[in-house]
């Protein structure tokens, strides 16, 4: 059984930077993970490369040989990917382990997890391929300053994780750049009530329905829930993977390891 995260979320929310936090707090506790670019358009890594999709086709190819624009091109690069899953991911993934653990780097343009079949058709490759796999959704804690953008997050966030259909960990990232963080804790455990009064005086009295909609759907249902992530801090950055890996069930078929004393050491 090997396991896997798959780090979704808009360009600019740090997945990237995640990556290679994850990457150096496991190798300072004696932990192997293995990250894996999947951005045809990546150029630079603070992380080792385990396997790289560039190797299979590129951005920078693409809109040289077809024409196509950035977004295009990336749709093209990704359709690629899914076209040869069988041969270029089944091929990569006979390198590894049974138990190995990958993290899947993602791009960012958000059509690829909320409606393109793309990365859902990778998921299911790697279930198939005997991987537990844990959407990660990265999310700029910058982003949330007041109950519009909070609400537009969560549906954002909940439209992947209806699409990839994964045990999903929403994170807020980049919370060691916010300065007041008391209004992002606000959004952390929110009073519904609260919320739509907010919500109601932002907005015309034509969206009342659909504002009281919006936030039953997030808190009746509890779909949507976000775990603050602050990188300067090594006991938040263990918090978040301890949640993933609980998603993933990773660790729980492990041995218990029994140490023999001599008892004329005692």
């Amino acid at each position: 059984m090997g396991y896997a995260q798959l780090v979704i979320g808009p360009a600019g929310s740090g997945k990237s930077t995640y990556c290679s936090s994850l990457y150096q707090h496991c190798q300072t506790v004696g932990r192997t993970v293995h990250i894996v670019n999947l951005d045809p358009a990546a150029e630079n890594f603070d992380y080792p490369v385990a396997m790289d999709v560039r190797e299979l086709i590129s951005l920078d190819d693409v809109i040289e040989e077809l024409g196509l624009g950035p977004n295009g091109g990336l749709i093209y690069c990704m359709e690629h990917l899914d076209e040869n899953l069988d041969d270029w991911l089944t091929e990569e993934l006979e390198n590894y382990l049974d138990d190995d653990y990958l993290v899947f780097d993602c791009p960012g343009q958000i059509e690829l997890f909320s409606h393109v079949p793309v990365l859902r058709n990778f998921v299911e490759h790697l279930k198939r391929e005997n991987f537990n796999v844990c959407g990660v959704y990265l999310l700029d804690s910058q982003f949330m300053t007041d109950v519009t953008k909070f609400v537009s997050g969560c549906m954002s966030s909940l439209s992947a994780m209806v699409q990839l259909e994964l045990p999903h960990v929403n994170i807020l990232s980049k919370m060691d750049l916010v300065s007041n963080k008391k209004d992002i804790e606000d959004f952390l455990n929110p009073e519904p009530q609260s919320l739509l009064l907010e919500l109601n005086q932002r907005m015309g009295p034509q969206f009342a329905k659909l504002n009281k909609s919006l936030i039953e759907l997030v808190n009746d249902y509890s779909m949507v829930s976000f775990v603050p992530l602050d990188l300067r801090k090594e006991s938040s950055i263990q918090y978040v993977l301890a949640q993933i890996d609980s998603c993933i069930q990773y660790g729980e078929d492990a041995d218990v390891k029994v140490k023999d004393f001599n008892s004329d050491e005692d």
